[in-house]
């Protein structure tokens, strides 16, 4: 559960405006520990925003954005690419919300979104062996090495995290 201060909020189409600043603002913070997502990412955002919502809506992604006590968005933390019960987790922390637990937090609340609400058993997730921030969230919230990768050419390694899919207790006389 994300501490009271914090909440994930599935992606929406009124997220628009607000993820674009969020991800103008922080472009060259994230630059700095994951591959940039490059100019055509900013020029066709609107396109990309409605794509995002129809991969959603087809179950195949699962999109969150994370905010603050004041409905600031400061992160996001997604499930893509899923299939046959598994998904790979990505998530980016703006920097002004980093150092704070957060990512910890929206990653352990992401899980438990896999687990009970998508039902999925599997994650997945990848970063670059100079994120040490990264591998510390993922770390804390039970994924394990499970290969060494190249990640837009630099060094990374993939991880792998099961759930536990929680049973449906309506249905067990409690």
């Amino acid at each position: 559960m994300l501490p009271d201060m914090l909440r994930l909020e599935r992606l929406r189409a009124d997220h628009a405006d607000a993820l674009l600043a969020f991800e103008r603002e922080n472009r060259a913070y994230f630059a700095r520990s994951i591959p940039d997502r490059g100019d055509a990412y900013f020029t066709e955002f609107a396109s990309r925003h409605r794509a995002l919502l129809t991969e959603q809506d087809a179950g195949l992604c699962h999109f969150h954005l994370v905010m603050d006590d004041e409905g600031n968005l400061i992160g996001r933390v997604n499930l893509v690419d899923v299939e046959d019960g598994t998904a790979e987790l990505g998530y980016r922390i703006g920097e002004r919300a980093t150092g704070r637990g957060v990512a910890t937090a929206a990653v352990t609340e992401a899980c438990r979104l896999a687990a009970e609400e998508y039902g999925l058993c599997v994650l997945t997730a990848v970063t670059t062996h100079d994120n040490r921030a990264s591998m510390t969230v993922l770390a804390r919230n039970g994924f394990t090495p499970v290969a060494e990768i190249s990640i837009n050419g630099r060094p990374g390694t993939r991880y792998r995290r099961g759930l536990v899919v929680v049973a449906d207790r309506s249905s067990d006389g409690s």
